[in-house]
């Protein structure tokens, strides 16, 4: 049976040696470049899997992966991580701006205030996106910093209904200026 353990060495190219001596003393990269870079320093001077995981404070698997990595394509793959592909986003900018202009009008007829459920489901049956989540409407909401739903965040315009300042307060009534005599 084979042993996880046992590292059969690893093989350090000259230039390679000399740029992980330059990374490590240095020190302006990130914690987990570095922590590769001596994991692989360490497998090079002998050390299990095993001993230089626990050297560096990172799991078996990391060690094993840099090692290979660095076997297989070099020494720029097993220091640096790969790009993670991510999702694209689902509202384009125009789109987004697009909501948050209906948001900021006044709710549908029969509605006291934009909620994000009826965000949704208003931007896709007013065509501005094929179809939207509320978690993506939330976010978007959260990116730009609006709270429809919350009375006090609403500035009014129409007589009759008081305007609220920015900070939540009232701003008080319209006085006519005293009288010149």
């Amino acid at each position: 049976m084979r042993s996880h353990a046992r590292s059969r060495g690893l093989k350090l190219k000259q230039a390679d040696r000399t740029a992980l001596e330059a990374l490590t003393h240095r020190g302006r990269e990130s914690a987990r470049v570095l922590k590769r870079g001596r994991a692989l320093q360490l497998l090079a001077e002998g050390w299990t899997v095993v001993m230089a995981a626990e050297a560096v404070g990172v799991t078996q698997t990391t060690v094993r992966t840099v090692r290979r990595r660095y076997l297989e394509e070099g020494l720029g793959a097993a220091l640096h991580e790969r790009p993670r592909p991510g999702a694209a986003r689902l509202l384009t900018e125009k789109q987004a701006s697009e909501v948050v202009a209906m948001v900021c009008a006044p709710p549908p007829e029969g509605h006291a205030r934009w909620t994000v459920r009826l965000i949704a489901k208003e931007a896709a049956r007013r065509g501005l996106v094929p179809k939207v989540g509320r978690e993506t409407v939330r976010e978007m909401l959260l990116r730009h910093d609006l709270k429809p739903w919350r009375e006090k965040n609403v500035v009014r315009a129409r007589t009759g209904l008081p305007v609220h300042r920015a900070h939540g307060g009232r701003a008080g009534g319209v006085r006519a200026p005293p009288a010149l005599g």
